[in-house]
Formats: structure tokens, C-alpha cells, sequence
């Protein structure tokens, strides 16, 4: 049946089976934002956090041992599924997260009470703020959750990036030995192997994962402890060292105390730069989705020199026309990544004096890039990469004719002279291989050693 609870503004009703409290409901009337409710990570994280420290307040002799435990057999229901649509606060709500704290506080608080065998709402045998979030402030377990799901999120990610690489890299041998034309400015220059290219595209994911990683490792320092302002008030001697230690067996992380409590209320630098390590990835991931574009565009009027796998009719209007879907799809999700990393980046610079107020709207934003990624990664890895193939007659054919192959003559007849060469043979349409037959430059011996042999006949 409905309740009412009474909080400093006031007393409100609310619906029957609500799990949630005042504060809670406060919230959604005052933030029916986006509709984007506190993430499943998040609310892991909160709930580990807020299991760890009733652990350390027995353990410290702050809080009774069986409310304790039952404040615990909560946390360990929810972690386990349970009571989540009761998580109903938005991702866009007050400044440092004291709604999504209060309703994650509530929650247990009533299902505490109910384990317990006492009607939701007896807040003076187990509540909220006196037992749920005691020792903690929304200042010190907020950041501590964001940084617990953000690591939560980003352990989901990287083996889908790793898979991604590899899964290039294999093309990189598949294609060893298919030569092409290299392009600068999308002018022809030097040739290469078609592996070289997926090599490279490899290399530049390993690399960008490598700093996904490293920005993840800076988020084990968490600020739990420091409670309100940093000053660590209403705190027992001992606790924060102890309950950071119960938080990392509970979420099998190696966690550190923040190295300064003020500083990690203050400061969103962690966040922000594990954000902007995920633009960088993006700018990465961006580039790949372009480059297959362009080498799979045609396919008679584009280079070809690629065949993209074919997931889905490309035109209401023309018929068997076939675009680069996943392509395109990975682009979106690398605009939308960067985006999020700028709100972001203005989030962590707005802070003012003691405390940053903006974490919601970061790890909102941050968890949201984690989740494009690591749910399309697989998939583009799987339907796209996976079924690449190249067209050999086709990049062989455009080496034949490129320019650029005098280059390699060079050192031979000199700069001015390759480059009169290369001219003559763009304006005749003919090979450059062919043309230093016809003027005895080389013997055909030295062409075939110095272009590889030769396809094209005069």
C-alpha cells in the first residue's frame, strides 16, 4: 500500500511497492530529463561501494553487526538482479550525484528493513543516511562508483578492440603479397602490400588500446573516504583505509585511497582523460571505417581495390546497389564518441573550489562511448573485417599505370629526369616500367628487379 515519508522540505506519498524514498521521488519530479536512467555499471559499482563501507563500519564497530549483515544481503540481492527498475533517478540530475546516491541509499534502506521483517520507511532501525550512507558523503562515493563502472565498461571493451586488431592483422597476412599503389593527398605515390596498409591500421588499434589501458589504471585511486569537502568529517579512525580494501576483494580490483582526499573531489582529470583516450580511439576507428570506404568504393567508378562483404540491400531505388553499412555505422559512433568526450571536457573544467559537481553528465557521457563501442565492435569486426577480400587483378592494374614508379629511377637518372618520365607516361597512359624498356634505360632483367615483374605489354 502507499507510504508517506517525511524528508527536511517535507512530506510526500508514494506508490505502493516503491522501494525508493522521498528523495528519490523528489528527483523524479524535479529531473524528468532524458529519460536515460542511472546505468546498470553504475549502479553495481554504488552498491559495492555502499557494501564495503557497512563492512568496514562493523568491522570498526560504527555500525551493528546485523544491520550490517542485512544492509549486505540488500546489496548482494540487487547485485544479483534484483529491485532494478526500483534505479529510476535520470543520468541528468543535481550536481554531484546526491539523487543517484539517495536512491541507491533508499533502495537498501527498505529492502533492508523488509529483510529485517519491519515495514519500508522504519528509517530509525535502518536508514538511509544514518546507516546506508554512513561514513560517506554523495562527494567521496560518487567519483568512487564513476571510476568502479568506468573500469567495469572499459574490462568489457578492450578484448573487443584486441579482437579488432587481430582480426586486421590476419588480413595483413592474407594480403601479404598483394601489391597495390600507394596514395598521399589521394595522389598516387610509392607502391606497397595491401597487408602493409591492414598492418598499419593494426598497429594503430593496439596502440590506442594500450592508452585506453593505461587511463583505465589511473581510475583505482578512488576517493571514498574523504566524505564531504575531503576533510574526511563524521568518519571512524581506520575507515578509509579498510574500506578501501573490502571495495577491491569485493570488486576484485586492486584499489588505492586517493593520494590527496581533496583533490579527488576537486578534480575530474582521471575521467576526463580516460575520455579523451576514448576520442583518441575513435579518431582511430574513424579512420579505418574512411579507408575501407574509399579502397572498397565502386565498384566500377571508385578504386576497388577491396571488397567489403555485403550485409544489406544499399538503395530503396536502385537496384543491387551495395554500401559500406558497418562502415558507415562505425563513423556515427566515432562522431558521437568525440562529442561525448567535449561535454566531457567542459564538465571536468567547470569545476569550482571544493568539490566538481558535474561527474553525473561525465561518466553519462563516458559509459555511453563504452557501450557504442564495445556493443559494435564485435559485430564489425565479425560481418565486416572478417569477410574483406581483395581484388588483385584490379590493384596490380592501377600499379601498372602509376606515375609514381619513377620514383624508383631516381637514383639512377636523376630526379628531373624521373620526374619527365613520369610525366610522359601519365600523358601516353602507359606504364613507367614500359617506357624505360623502350628508352633502354633498363634491361628487362633490371625492370623486373627493380618494378617486380611486369603484366602490361606495349
Amino acid at each position: 500500500m502507499p507510504r508517506s515519508e517525511r524528508d527536511a522540505l517535507g512530506e510526500l506519498v508514494l506508490p505502493d511497492g516503491a522501494y525508493y524514498g522521498v528523495q528519490t521521488a523528489r528527483a523524479l519530479v524535479n529531473f524528468p530529463v532524458g529519460g536515460f536512467r542511472t546505468s546498470p555499471d553504475m549502479i553495481r559499482a554504488y552498491v559495492l561501494v555502499k557494501k564495503a563501507a557497512a563492512m568496514a563500519n562493523v568491522e570498526l564497530g560504527a555500525l551493528d553487526k546485523g544491520k550490517g549483515k542485512l544492509i549486505s544481503r540488500a546489496a548482494d540481492e540487487i547485485l544479483a538482479g534484483g529491485l532494478a527498475e526500483q534505479f529510476l533517478v535520470d543520468a541528468f540530475q543535481a550536481g554531484a550525484g546526491t539523487s543517484t546516491n539517495m536512491n541507491v541509499n533508499e533502495v537498501m534502506a527498505n529492502r533492508a528493513l523488509e529483510l529485517a521483517g519491519r515495514p519500508k520507511g522504519d528509517y530509525a532501525f535502518i536508514g538511509p543516511n544514518d546507516h546506508v550512507n554512513m561514513s560517506q558523503s554523495s562527494n567521496d562515493t560518487f567519483p568512487t562508483a564513476c571510476h568502479l563502472a568506468v573500469i567495469f565498461a572499459a574490462d568489457r571493451l578492450l578484448p573487443s578492440l584486441s579482437a579488432l586488431a587481430a582480426a586486421l592483422e590476419e588480413k595483413s597476412r592474407e594480403f601479404a603479397t598483394v601489391q597495390k599503389p600507394g596514395r598521399t593527398h589521394l595522389m598516387d605515390a610509392l607502391p606497397l602490400k595491401l597487408g602493409d596498409e591492414f598492418r598499419a591500421w593494426a598497429t594503430a588499434l593496439r596502440r590506442a588500446g594500450e592508452r585506453v589501458a593505461q587511463r583505465k589504471q589511473d581510475l583505482y585511486e578512488v576517493a571514498i573516504g574523504g566524505t564531504a569537502v575531503g576533510t574526511g568529517a563524521n568518519v571512524p579512525a581506520g575507515f578509509r583505509s579498510l574500506v578501501v580494501a573490502k571495495l577491491s576483494d569485493l570488486a576484485g580490483l586492486a584499489l588505492a585511497p586517493a593520494r590527496d582526499s581533496f583533490e579527488a573531489l576537486q578534480s575530474r582529470a582521471q575521467l576526463a582523460a580516460f575520455s579523451g583516450s576514448l576520442r583518441e580511439l575513435a579518431q582511430e576507428l574513424g579512420t579505418l571505417a574512411n579507408n575501407l570506404r574509399l579502397l572498397g568504393s565502386g565498384p566500377v567508378a571508385g578504386l576497388g581495390e577491396i571488397l567489403l562483404p555485403a550485409v544489406q540491400p544499399g538503395s530503396s531505388i536502385m537496384p543491387g546497389k551495395v554500401n559500406p553499412s558497418l562502415c558507415e555505422c562505425l563513423n556515427m559512433i566515432c562522431f558521437q564518441v568525440i562529442g561525448n568526450d567535449l561535454a566531457v571536457s567542459l564538465a571536468a573544467q567547470a569545476g569550482q573550489l571544493e568539490l566538481n559537481v558535474f561527474a553525473p553528465v561525465m561518466v553519462h557521457n563516458i559509459l555511453g562511448s563504452l557501450s557504442l563501442l564495445g556493443h559494435f565492435l564485435p559485430v564489425f569486426t565479425e560481418r565486416c573485417v572478417a569477410g574483406i577480400r581483395a581484388d588483385e587483378p584490379r590493384c596490380r592494374a592501377y600499379l601498372d599505370l602509376n606515375p609514381a614508379l619513377a620514383t624508383l629511377l631516381a637514383p639512377r637518372i636523376g630526379y628531373l629526369a624521373a620526374a619527365a618520365l613520369a610525366k610522359e607516361a601519365l600523358e601516353k597512359h602507359e606504364s613507367v616500367r614500359q617506357l624505360t624498356l623502350d628508352k633502354g634505360i633498363v634491361s628487362p632483367e633490371e625492370a623486373d628487379k627493380l618494378f617486380g615483374p611486369g603484366t602490361e605489354s606495349k
